[in-house]
């Protein structure tokens, strides 16, 4: 089993915290029970300076909880109690549209997806963002036991694919998405890329990540740690590349600069899987620069 101390995270938390430890916005709309869980979350957000004005308190609902065990090999196996949570109960009514358009980058995923009517403030939510010229960022984050079955999920990732600027996903979620597909098949992956995308980034854990412009493509390695508790890599991955964007959109155009954004992405979630927990566990930015300093043995 996992730590025993109570680890607080939700869905793209440790990704918003991340993106806001480099002075950017605020959270967008999380809906959390009125209880200790839900006034905990706020709080830590709080002591971490991130601007947690978006979010909203649900008095007739409790904050979703996730139980994490963890493998000897710091790999993890979730169970989720929600049935339903307050985060499943989201109004479109209760969007905060003003502070959305003001974003810079709307950073998602799709558990908001599967339930009404979660599933509706989310699309208003995106869509006022998309209008706005706000950078849409999309982290599908399958949780399969989540979903009522494969197929759902299947449909409901891909119903707002096109919609984003940015989608990152792991080798599983390519085979899940195509039906089997080999993920390392350069050729599948380009079937993932939509029109309008700006880049798709592919985790692959310690190996580093796979990156894919209309312009070009490429591999940036990973840093090799000791993994104690992969929880959390994959929002701090996503937290190192969209605070370097929210800097500069113009990394999309420029490979270098894009590659070394991402070694800086690749650190933060090398760096993550060291310690326990996944907002405990994120590394500051100054950290993380001087891991990247650190010479390669």
């Amino acid at each position: 089993m996992g730590s025993e101390a109570m680890v607080p995270e939700w869905a793209s938390e440790p990704c918003i915290m991340g993106i806001d430890e480099a002075g950017r916005g605020p959270v967008l709309g999380p809906m959390v029970g009125e209880d200790e869980f839900g006034y905990m979350l706020a709080d830590i957000l709080k002591e971490n300076n991130v601007n947690n004005q978006g979010m909203r308190f649900d008095p007739g609902a409790r904050t979703a909880l996730a139980f994490v065990t963890l493998r000897s090999d710091g790999e993890r196996e979730f169970m989720f109690y929600r049935n339903p949570s307050a985060d499943m109960l989201l109004q479109e009514d209760e969007l905060d549209l003003d502070l959305i358009r003001k974003a810079k980058i709307f950073h998602y995923g799709s558990i908001s997806l599967i339930t009404e009517p979660c599933k509706s403030a989310h699309i208003v939510a995106a869509k006022a963002a998309k209008d706005a010229g706000v950078f849409l960022s999309y982290d599908p984050n399958l949780r399969l036991p989540l979903w009522p079955s494969a197929d759902s999920a299947r449909e409901g990732i891909l119903s707002i694919w096109e919609t984003a600027d940015i989608i990152k996903i792991s080798e599983e979620e390519i085979s899940f998405l195509t039906n089997g597909e080999n993920p390392y098949d350069d050729a599948v992956v380009r079937k993932l890329f939509h029109p309008n995308l700006k880049l798709l980034l592919v985790t692959e854990g310690s190996e580093g990540c796979r990156y894919y412009t209309k312009e070009f493509s490429g591999r940036v390695k990973g840093m090799k740690v000791d993994a104690v508790d992969t929880t959390g890599a994959g929002d701090a991955f996503v937290a190192g590349i969209l605070s370097q964007l929210a800097t500069d959109l113009s990394l999309l155009h420029k490979e270098e600069q894009l590659r070394d954004s991402l070694k800086f992405a690749n650190a933060c979630g090398a760096l993550t899987v060291t310690e326990r927990g996944a907002i405990p566990a994120l590394p500051t930015k100054e950290t993380v620069l001087n891991a990247l300093l650190e010479p390669v043995l």
